[in-house]
């Protein structure tokens, strides 16, 4: 006890203390309301739904890390012809810490599942964003007759054969550090591999992740969804997509190489690649007008057609 106090004590001595920024301080920040928020068995998740009621619906799902204003730009665009709804995943941004503690991949299913049923969907297209992307394709699998469309942004969890039951993320004690200090410089660099282009990163987006990073409990359920998540196999379940799925990546991806589109083309019963050419990961924050194009052109193609 006497080191860890005298440890804080030298944080905040050296300006490096962040403490949580305190729910209602975010709220107004950001713009939340009571109406953005549903109870999801004592999870109060935090979800923007905009775009007419009676268009087909798309639910957003974001990254490792992120919150729902990661699809700040998307959403602008397609809400003008699509229900669009997005949420801070559980963990993450407004929503927060799980009071179970449970980030399993089971979990995440079944929250998200009750998440779309207490909003009345039955039908839907859904694009997830790297680990949302994962969640995506595994509600994707669990509901194959619910889903329309399938987008799926340099999605995680397809590992090699080799890493199956390993914890890909698992972080050291030391990083347990981040929940008492966490200087926005780290956060940028942080943010800095998923980029091409830097001037991209401006410091609207890096105080964003920031702000989000420090939201109540958000720091402590990071890590421990760090240390939860293990690779299974994917095989059998996106064998049971049966929705148009578009693969995109950025091909100049450091987090999730482009190269994974094979792996998840030769499994998926319907499914087309897009690489664009000088982007990262975060392909809908880094001129995101060239992501949106080709995700707008396959959803239009899929939704909007006559039948």
């Amino acid at each position: 006890m006497l080191f860890a106090s005298a440890f804080l004590l030298a944080l905040a001595a050296y300006g490096l203390w962040a403490p949580d920024i305190e729910l209602s301080e975010l709220q107004k920040r950001y713009g939340s309301t009571p109406e953005n928020v549903v109870s999801i068995e004592s999870i109060r998740i935090h979800y923007k739904d905009t775009g007419p009621k009676d268009a087909p619906v798309l639910l957003l799902l974001h990254g490792f890390g992120s919150s729902l204003q990661t699809w700040d730009v998307w959403a602008e665009k397609l809400d003008k012809k699509y229900r669009v709804i997005r949420l801070d995943l559980p963990g993450f941004g407004l929503t927060g810490p799980s009071p179970s503690d449970d980030y399993s991949e089971l979990n995440d299913l079944n929250t998200l599942t009750r998440f779309v049923d207490s909003l009345g969907i039955t039908d839907l297209s859904v694009v997830g964003h790297s680990m949302g992307g994962k969640i995506a394709w595994t509600f994707a699998a669990a509901h194959a007759e619910r889903v329309k469309a399938l987008v799926l942004m340099a999605p995680d969890g397809f590992p090699q054969p080799e890493a199956i039951g390993t914890k890909p993320y698992a972080m050291p004690a030391i990083m347990g550090v981040m929940k008492y200090s966490l200087p926005k410089y780290f956060v940028r660099k942080s943010i800095e591999p998923a980029f091409v282009d830097l001037n991209e990163l401006d410091d609207k987006l890096v105080n964003r992740y920031y702000d989000m990073l420090r939201a109540p409990g958000v720091r402590a359920a990071i890590l421990a969804r760090a240390n939860q998540t293990i690779y299974t196999d994917p095989v059998p379940r996106l064998k049971q997509i049966k929705a148009p799925t578009l693969l995109i990546w950025g091909d100049e991806d450091k987090m999730i190489p482009s190269s994974n589109a094979k792996s998840y083309a030769a499994v998926l019963e319907n499914s087309e690649t897009v690489l664009i050419p000088k982007l990262g990961h975060l392909l809908h924050e880094e001129h995101a007008e060239l992501g949106l194009a080709k995700v707008t052109e396959f959803l239009d193609a899929k939704l909007m057609s006559p039948q």
